[in-house]
């Protein structure tokens, strides 16, 4: 008995089962946390909702992304905080 070839496989229906992609949303998450961390929360939340909705891949990395842009976004706040307040320190001088 001979192997059924690729053309018998075809004319049967059997193929090869789809593997749902990577969510490009959640790459661009995971990116934009390094460049410009607001679009990376953004992004974050639109492919976390796009992830459940088609079944995707890449929820770890949607996770990762706004993970880490939160934490960039707070950084950056109180850093700008701490500029502004050490701004007005030494702006202020008794005469």
């Amino acid at each position: 008995m001979s192997q059924p070839s690729y053309t018998e496989h075809e004319r049967h229906g059997s193929a090869a089962p789809q593997v749902a992609g990577t969510n490009v949303m959640a790459i661009l998450s995971l990116v934009f946390a390094f460049v410009f961390s607001p679009a990376g929360i953004v992004l974050g939340h639109i492919a976390k909702k796009q992830i459940r909705r088609t079944g995707e891949q890449g929820d770890g990395l949607a996770t990762a992304g706004l993970v880490l842009s939160y934490v960039f976004t707070i950084l950056g706040v109180i850093g700008f905080a701490l500029i502004i307040v050490a701004a007005m320190s030494t702006g202020t001088s008794s005469a």
